[in-house]
């Protein structure tokens, strides 16, 4: 997964930046997002690619953030208002640039911290062995 990050999260902005660069395999992050600040992240993904964003805010205020996902050619997929964790599924329409952000732009004095998962393709088996047939499965 390569995620950029952009945002008006001033000093913690470097450090998400940081963080995703050093997670950049990873598919799940956990980010502070100071008062008054929107942070958002980019995902190249080719079309007919299922996706999905999954995000829980875990500390701050009443735990609420609002999360907004565009497309490339800049259509809202997604959009929330002071959520407190959600998930959304999407197949991708075309190929470029999706975005997603995240928001405490309503918040004069509390800082969030954010978890997001997001998920660009399937996941593969955990055990892959399982998968194959058997002679008990051949009987189902």
């Amino acid at each position: 997964m390569l995620l950029r990050g952009s945002g008006t999260a001033g000093p913690w902005g470097w450090l998400t930046l940081l963080l995703v660069a050093c997670a950049a395999r990873a598919s799940e992050i956990t980010f502070e997002l100071p008062d008054n600040a929107k942070q958002c992240f980019y995902e190249e993904i080719v079309q007919g690619t299922k996706c999905t964003l999954e995000f829980q805010v875990i500390t701050g205020g009443h735990y609420d953030v609002d999360c907004r996902l565009e497309g490339p050619d800049g259509a809202v997929l997604y959009k929330e208002m002071k959520k407190q964790y959600d998930s959304f599924t999407f197949t991708a329409s075309r190929n470029g640039t999706y975005k997603f952000c995240f928001s405490n732009e309503f918040s004069t004095f509390t800082h969030k911290t954010v978890y997001f998962d997001f998920q660009v393709g399937e996941d593969p088996p955990l055990f892959p062995s399982e998968n194959r047939a058997t002679a008990l499965t051949q009987v189902k």
